[in-house]
Order: structure tokens, then C-alpha cells, then sequence
């Protein structure tokens, strides 16, 4: 099975709400997989949904939401309040379906809602934030960005963590949840194999 859950390829003039989008697609095509599939390949594509969700919203809290609190005529700040709600509510239910796993009772029913929940988030990004970004801030920048996100998702915790939900707290927290979130899924592995 290919490793969806990896960010997308960089291409000459991506930036960062072309890098986004891409990642959107992916997670929306987790999703599907999730839901389709069952046993090691249902495990295997929640474990790559999962560290995919926690390192992109990671990045979006470290570098996209501050950008969006400071752009004109998108309400700002209510807009990212907004988008943070949603990301605390899907994380808080991610965490329950983790705990779980996927052969729990309700995990089915579960991940249709937070694929629901996700995807609308999702849609308000692409409908809202993302054309702010395309509209005030200069193509360079947005490019920039595009590395200032990988770079965010290479060092982001691999599971959720509603607590750290700010740039401020990302970068406080973020490092250490990441070293034990790796730890974690290293001692997993063996074991599941």
C-alpha cells in the first residue's frame, strides 16, 4: 500500500494553499479507505489518516492561522476562532477512536462523523481562508510558506493533542508531544506486526 499519509511532492510553484489542497484530497481519500476497508489495511490507513490530520493541523496552527488573523476582510480573528473550534472538536473525537481503535464498537459510526466534521472543516478553509491568502499575500510568500509548513509537519506530534492549539503552544509543546508520539508509535510496531 502507497504512504498516503506523506506530504505532498513539492512542485516548482506550489505554495502553501496548493500544498494544502493536496493534503486535503488526501485525507479525504484516508477517510474513504478507513471506511472501505477492514483488518491490518483498516489499521494501517487510520494510523497514516491520523499522523497525517495531526501533522497538517499542526502546521496550519503554527503557520497559516496567525497569517489569517492578520488579513483583511475575512474577519480575522472570528474566522480563526472558528477554524480552531472545528480542529479541537475533531481532535477531541480523534482521540476517542485512537483510544478505541478500529475494531471498537462505535468506531464505525465514529469515523463517519469525524470524516464529516474534517471535510467541513476542510470546505471552510478552501472557501474562506485560502482565498484571503491567494488574494493578500504576495505569490513569493505563499511559496515560502509552503516550506515553512513541511518543515512545521516534520517535527509535529503524530497524534492529536487538543490542548496544544496556538502557535504559541505548538511550539512550547509541540516538540516534546512529538518526540513522545514517535516513541510511541515505534514501540507500537513491533508489536502489531
Amino acid at each position: 500500500m502507497p504512504d498516503t499519509g506523506a506530504p505532498a511532492t513539492p512542485g516548482p510553484e506550489e505554495d502553501v494553499v496548493d500544498l494544502l489542497l493536496a493534503q486535503h484530497a488526501q485525507v479525504e481519500q484516508l477517510f474513504l479507505l478507513v471506511i472501505g476497508s477492514t483488518g491490518d489495511t483498516r489499521r494501517g490507513a487510520f494510523d497514516d489518516l491520523v499522523k497525517l490530520l495531526a501533522a497538517h493541523e499542526t502546521a496550519e496552527e503554527e503557520v497559516l492561522h496567525p497569517l489569517a488573523r492578520t488579513l483583511p476582510g475575512g474577519g480575522g480573528d472570528a474566522m480563526v476562532d472558528d477554524r480552531l473550534d472545528e480542529e479541537r472538536q475533531a481532535k477531541e473525537t480523534l482521540k476517542t477512536l485512537i483510544a478505541g481503535g478500529v475494531d471498537a464498537d462505535g468506531f464505525d459510526t465514529g469515523i463517519i462523523l469525524l470524516r464529516e466534521a474534517v471535510l467541513t472543516h476542510a470546505r471552510y478553509e478552501e472557501r474562506y481562508e485560502f482565498p484571503l491568502l491567494r488574494q493578500h499575500v504576495p505569490a513569493g510568500r505563499l511559496r515560502s510558506l509552503a516550506t515553512a509548513v513541511r518543515a512545521a509537519e516534520a517535527t509535529a506530534p503524530t497524534r492529536p493533542h487538543p490542548s496544544t492549539q496556538s502557535a504559541k503552544g505548538n511550539l512550547a509543546a509541540g516538540p516534546a508531544l512529538a518526540v513522545l508520539d514517535r516513541f510511541r508509535d515505534a514501540i507500537r510496531k513491533p508489536s502489531q506486526s
